[in-house]
């Protein structure tokens, strides 16, 4: 095996160093065990260069002399008794035993962050620490974790790489903001209310996965929510009579949407808002703009759970994703024009998925689910439900609408014994698994 070098050496121990130093820091470890082997020549080998030996021995006892220089490490020396070279000392080991004779050791940026990291880590555990920050109104279990320092560990740890990128100032303004918060408890604030000077909504953007990380690890995960703005949603009331005052398009936070005094009997959820502006005025209905994975929020309206709920999305992986996502906060939500006649009648429309993503999804239907496996099948294709001729969605949507069937509807399904024009080989029928 060839003789480890001191470059060598160094590359192992930052190497070590840079994979370890989120641990070390977050953790503050004061004793480490990194133990590199010098691999030191054979009588064989030195005989067959004595020259390279010689100097491979020198150049380590001449940095065991500048040991002082650098904190300190410790080389472990084997004496040899060889037949034809004689008695030699040779290196076999440096035992570097702190991170700061680790660092020392190797020098360069890699140190300089490693000092970095552990001062901020060590400012950080000051300012927010256990011995700062109260553990009321915790579970006991967080509490125990807040009390004993973990979560803030776990917090360091998993945003090292954040931490370091900072410059001085903004991190100093980070550590402001999380002390503020986790002391304050004021209720609906916004970013730019923050008593702290550089703080304003970008500037939250920028942090904010930081901010919460460290809020989390001193057991207020809750106050960054007061930063949040709360999810919006757009929506059109398609029945004049469902509300007593003339509003007919709403954008509006979800909770303060849910409250409307409104009582849907049909609730068309579309992923394209434009698909939402041009709908009809319908009986009974309210058409509510999806917003792509955001579809979460339209569950969480106080008055969808009476209702019929029709989802109409792109026909592509992700336009299923947001179904499936969507079914698993409402199990009776209906698809419409989501379906393989469908999508063979528009085939000239298609474009490439840019991105396909390649989940499988539980709650869709047979249908749906033998749709999604003919787009991957011709290429990961997609149909933007824009490209839809208006007229064809809209009779099917009333078709859908006036069924009050369950599951899937859409250009191969029978409705009142009338055969959709899109599908005249009879693609794409409702099958028993289907409903």
């Amino acid at each position: 095996m060839t003789m480890l070098s001191v470059a060598e050496a160094r590359a192992k121990a930052r190497k070590r160093l840079t994979s370890s130093m989120a641990a070390w820091a977050a953790e503050h470890v004061e004793e480490v065990r990194v133990e590199i082997a010098l691999h030191p020549p054979t009588e064989k080998q030195v005989l067959t260069d004595q020259a390279a030996a010689a100097n491979w021995a020198a150049n380590w006892r001449a940095l065991e002399g500048k040991a002082g220089d650098t904190a300190g490490f410790t080389i472990d020396w084997d004496d040899c008794n060889w037949t034809r070279v004689g008695r030699q000392q040779v290196p076999v080991r440096l035992r570097l035993t702190t991170p700061a004779e680790v660092a020392a050791f190797v020098g360069g940026d890699t140190a300089r962050d490693w000092r970095i990291l552990r001062d901020r880590a060590q400012l950080i555990r000051e300012r927010l620490g256990p011995a700062s920050n109260g553990t009321e109104a915790i579970g006991d279990a967080d509490a125990e974790a807040v009390e004993d320092g973990a979560s803030l560990a776990a917090a360091i740890r998993s945003q090292a790489k954040r931490i370091l990128s900072l410059s001085a100032p903004a991190f100093a303004t980070v550590v402001d903001v999380v002390d503020w918060l986790g002391a304050h408890r004021l209720g609906s604030l916004r970013p730019r209310q923050l008593p702290i000077r550089g703080v304003d909504s970008k500037w939250f953007e920028t942090h904010r996965s930081l901010v919460t990380a460290l809020l989390t690890g001193i057991g207020r995960a809750d106050a960054v929510t007061v930063l949040d703005a709360e999810p919006r949603l757009r929506m059109r009331i398609l029945d004049p009579r469902l509300l007593d005052v003339p509003l007919e398009d709403v954008t509006a936070p979800i909770s303060q949407l849910g409250r409307l005094p409104v009582s849907p009997r049909l609730v068309f959820v579309f992923e394209n808002l434009e698909s939402v502006l041009a709908m009809p005025e319908w009986p009974g209905a309210v058409a509510v703009h999806g917003s792509g994975y955001a579809v979460d929020g339209v569950a969480r309206l106080d008055w969808i759970a009476g209702a019929r709920v029709i989802y109409w999305g792109d026909l592509d992986s992700h336009g299923f994703a947001i179904l499936n996502r969507l079914r698993s906060h409402l199990p009776k939500v209906e698809s419409v024009l989501m379906d393989e006649a469908t999508l063979l009648a528009h085939a000239d429309l298609w474009v490439p998925e840019p991105t396909p993503t390649t989940g499988a999804f539980s709650t869709l239907t047979g249908t749906e689910a033998r749709t999604l496996e003919r787009l991957r099948a011709e290429g990961s294709v997609r149909l933007e439900q824009e490209r839809i001729p208006w007229d064809t969605a809209l009779h099917w949507l009333r078709t859908a609408a006036g069924a009050g069937t369950s599951g899937h509807l859409g250009g191969g399904a029978d409705v009142d014994g009338v055969r959709s024009p899109l599908d005249p080989h009879h693609l794409g029928e409702v099958t028993d698994d289907d409903r």
